[in-house]
């Protein structure tokens, strides 16, 4: 089984424990998420089903499933919310992350620390999340280390972009979607 597959059943993105925190994250940095956008918290990480790899060149592509999903039901708006969550998925378009970036990395402080890494060991992702990360905590540093850090370093940058984006609208954008796109 693909390590995006597994992540989605039972690691990191959990398909029912993920979006709960999302949604609390969501709701500290926003208030209450809308219908509309708690529908976009529940599947904008469904294109990690079949990935190799969460940051891989088919991890890449994730949003894509969700946004079209959005785009369908929805609107524009709803589709790029999902699609634009993806920090480089947004830059690599040149375009700003939407409000559900921020959520989504603010979700991992409502994560309990035993709760995250027993997904992340069982799912795979955790060697690949340390591995991108060795510069900053080294491999020999503890998995709760790392996870101490990483807990830190996303609540502060969700925070301070919260902050940041306050009083500047976000650039409006229409993607077309096709049906054979990727993202991370």
């Amino acid at each position: 089984m693909k390590t995006g597959t597994k992540s989605l059943l039972f690691g990191v993105h959990q398909v029912f424990w993920h979006p709960l925190t999302v949604c609390r994250a969501w709701t500290r940095l926003y208030g209450c998420p809308t219908f509309r956008e708690m529908l976009c918290i529940v599947i904008h990480d469904w294109g990690y089903w079949g990935a190799a790899e969460m940051d891989g060149a088919d991890g890449a592509g994730h949003p894509e499933l969700g946004a079209a999903i959005a785009g369908k039901l929805f609107d524009a708006v709803h589709r790029d919310l999902v699609l634009l969550h993806s920090r480089r998925y947004a830059k690599e378009h040149g375009l700003l992350p939407s409000k559900l970036c921020w959520a989504d990395k603010l979700s991992i402080a409502y994560d309990p620390e035993w709760f995250y890494l027993l997904r992340a060991r069982a799912s795979g992702e955790l060697h690949e999340y340390r591995r991108q990360a060795q510069s900053w905590v080294p491999l020999e540093e503890s998995d709760r280390s790392w996870l101490r850090w990483i807990k830190a370093r996303f609540t502060k940058s969700a925070v301070a972009q919260r902050r940041k984006s306050a009083g500047h609208p976000r650039r409006e954008v229409n993607f077309a979607m096709s049906a054979e796109s990727d993202e991370v």
